[in-house]
């Protein structure tokens, strides 16, 4: 690869402009998009109160303004940092406590708006670049050319901004994986080469010091998310794969280095296990609605969102026709660098992209479907698959004739275009497809902040809780609450002209209706919820009607 040792000055002034546009559309429009029902849940664990605690105190049958909300949004004088992490070791270990305490400080420093929290994951984005550029150094030992490709796609990959601008640890897990993965390659670089007695003692610092920082930053990456663990699997496969499955002294140092991060996770991994066991002897058990996906389109459209995304659906054939174009660059990609590099690099990069999907789609397999909340699960396989493509990119731009380069050149021009006409169309939408159950609220909060006096009713059953508090961001302040705790009849004052109920069961909407002496009609519905707006029954007329027509509402 020596052709690839330096890139034109081109390249190099492509390469600074694509992360200059990259860096610009991170941070535009951060509050444009809807703060979703998970985000909601990142706001409430910063401000330390439980779900019981909310419930007892908003959910409990009295009329309140939009205002409520804010206490259980974000860092407040009435909760500090420990009742941040007991919360989630309470209600939800399974998310590690590392993103909420710095999103707690955040949030402290510049305030609770959605920007804020939200600029928090954008400047944590901007540690992506630094990190990719060092595991591709590891990778392909070239100062610039692949990992200027590689700063350069990421810097305009859709599936990259979308996590940049979500108020969740995803981006920091990206992080992490780079700094984990980047150090343990560099540090069985150095194994390999401490063969000779000088090198040995000029180099023993540097490798100790790289097994140090691999343990710590596998604990911080288990302390980030959960799936982190896979990704820890993914490198012991790796390391055992390149040893043959032999204990060589490489192997028996990683495995003390993977020891020492898991053993500073362990107190909170006991929290994880002691809720699991719970939850299995549990006789309560907690359904939340989630809807199922067909797997194979699933993961071919969240491949073509790596590189082009316009929030297309899964049932819109030009979607299919896109992901056909970029499955076949990825799978070109990978079989050219298996052809063209050495085992240790090819053999990484697959491992990366296979083995931390495998948990996820495996038992999906069985059930004949995918989660709809799985897509952040696959960032290990976004990042191995970004990296091919760049190699494949990088390389190319030199190789054979004028005609053969020219070609790779509007190729890549292309994968930029596509790029930069994603990040047009997101940085202007209102929704986007990752806000899964909360992707309606923007046409929802529409239909109600055109009425006059307008008064909202829902329970805190399955995904209402979130879902009403993301919907509080974006109804006016006329709009007025009333929630109910276990679907008590609600007790509706005077004075509302239009009253909405959000995401009733049918039992609960026909006793509403049997005490009110009203009809409900439904103004909204999708895939997750649905809205109704109580009426009036019509009333006959005095003439004959046709037995075939409908009633017209008084």
């Amino acid at each position: 690869m020596r052709h690839l040792k330096f890139a034109p000055s081109w390249l190099r002034f492509l390469i600074i402009f694509l992360l200059a546009m990259g860096v610009l559309f991170r941070f535009f429009n951060l509050d444009g998009k809807v703060y979703w029902h998970d985000e909601t849940y990142t706001s409430l664990r910063i401000s330390g109160y439980t779900r019981t605690e909310v419930k007892q105190q908003i959910f409990n049958n009295r009329v309140i303004a939009g205002e409520s909300f804010g206490q259980f949004q974000g860092a407040n004088q009435q909760k500090n940092l420990n009742d941040t992490i007991m919360t989630l070791a309470k209600e939800d270990s399974h998310h590690p406590p590392l993103y909420y305490i710095i999103a707690r400080l955040w949030m402290q420093i510049f305030g609770n708006s959605v920007t804020a929290i939200r600029s928090l994951s954008v400047f944590i984005s901007l540690l992506v670049f630094p990190c990719v550029y060092w595991l591709c150094r590891e990778l392909f030992n070239v100062p610039l050319s692949v990992p200027g490709v590689a700063i350069a796609l990421m810097a305009i990959s859709p599936i990259h901004l979308v996590y940049a601008q979500e108020a969740q640890e995803y981006i920091l897990w990206l992080v992490t994986i780079l700094l984990s993965s980047a150090s343990l390659l560099r540090a069985m670089r150095l194994e390999s080469q401490d063969k000779d007695e000088l090198v040995k003692k000029r180099q023993r610092p540097d490798l100790f010091a790289i097994w140090s920082i691999y343990a710590v930053t596998l604990a911080i990456s288990l302390y980030t998310f959960l799936w982190s663990g896979f990704v820890a699997v993914a490198h012991g496969i790796y390391v055992m794969s390149i040893a043959k499955f032999q204990l060589t002294a490489t192997v028996r140092t990683y495995l003390l280095a993977s020891l020492v991060g898991f053993l500073a996770f362990m107190p909170w991994i006991t929290i994880v296990m002691g809720d699991f066991f719970q939850f299995l002897i549990s006789a309560d058990k907690i359904t939340t609605q989630s809807s199922l996906r067909p797997i194979f389109p699933f993961l071919l459209m969240q491949l073509s969102r790596i590189f082009f995304d316009i929030d297309l659906s899964l049932d819109n054939s030009l979607g299919y026709l896109i992901t056909l174009l970029f499955l076949t660059l990825v799978g070109y990609s990978i079989y050219f660098l298996c052809q063209t590099t050495n085992y240790k690099v090819w053999l990484f990069i697959i491992i990366l992209i296979v083995v931390p999907a495998l948990p996820l789609i495996l038992p999906d397999l069985i059930v004949g479907g995918i989660r709809s909340s799985s897509e952040p699960y696959l960032i290990p396989s976004y990042l191995g698959i970004q990296v091919a493509v760049a190699y494949l990119l990088a390389t190319q731009l030199y190789n054979g004739n004028a005609s053969r380069r020219s070609i790779w050149h509007i190729i890549m021009a292309l994968v930029i275009i596509c790029g930069l006409i994603s990040y047009k169309v997101s940085s202007q939408a209102e929704t986007w497809w990752n806000k899964g159950m909360s992707y309606g609220n923007p046409q929802v909060a529409q239909i109600i902040n055109q009425t006059t006096r307008p008064l909202l009713i829902s329970d805190a059953l399955g995904d209402n809780y979130g879902n009403v508090f993301s919907l509080s961001y974006l109804l006016e302040p006329k709009v007025r609450f009333l929630l109910v705790n276990n679907q008590k009849t609600p007790k509706i004052p005077d004075g509302f002209a239009d009253v909405f109920l959000f995401n009733p069961s049918d039992t609960w909407r026909e006793t509403i209706e049997k005490k009110y002496k009203l009809k409900t009609d439904i103004v909204y519905s999708d895939n997750y919820y649905s809205v109704w707006k109580l009426t009036k029954f019509p009333k006959l007329r005095r003439r004959n009607i046709p037995p075939n027509n409908k009633l017209s509402a008084s």
